[in-house]
């Protein structure tokens, strides 16, 4: 039987402390036990996005980072984006652009797409589509997901003036 290490990390700003089995992913620890299921558990081998979170500010992917290694880390999902409204512009976009389909890439899209938008100004399309060339989806087909990031970054340098 293998023993459990304790780890306490902050989530979505909120302290957690858990004993986890030492080889659980922190995509895994998120659903299974935060029950937070915004993460999603795609190829497991770290090339679809479907389980991107932040961890210290930084896009990782969740299905190869332990849980161990986020001991005394910060990890921001995207209920915690959701949730601090940081991403509602980018939400409605999705939508609006109908680049949702069946939903199971957009929270690595979502924070994907996040990431390149924090540096600023307006990236051409083929920015946008090599930034987010790590998330897969079947669905959509790309383009509604690269207008809605392309509308997102020019409302929001319009805002800025």
């Amino acid at each position: 039987m293998t023993a459990s290490v304790s780890i306490t990390l902050k989530v979505n700003g909120e302290t957690v402390s858990a004993d986890v089995p030492p080889r659980m992913h922190l995509a895994d620890f998120l659903r299974e036990r935060l029950a937070l299921t915004g993460t999603h558990i795609g190829c497991e081998h770290g090339v679809c996005g479907a389980c991107s979170v932040r961890l210290n500010g930084e896009v990782v992917r969740g299905c190869l980072v332990l849980a161990v290694q986020a001991d005394g880390a910060e990890v921001l999902t995207v209920e915690g984006l959701s949730d601090s409204g940081e991403i509602a512009d980018l939400q409605e976009a999705f939508r609006n652009r109908n680049a949702l389909q069946c939903g199971y890439c957009t929270p690595g899209m979502l924070l994907t797409a996040q990431e390149l938008l924090a540096q600023g100004g307006v990236p051409d399309r083929e920015t946008i589509r090599e930034h987010m060339s790590g998330n897969y989806c079947r669905c959509t087909g790309y383009q509604a997901i690269v207008d809605a990031v392309e509308t997102t970054a020019a409302a929001r340098a319009a805002a800025r003036g």
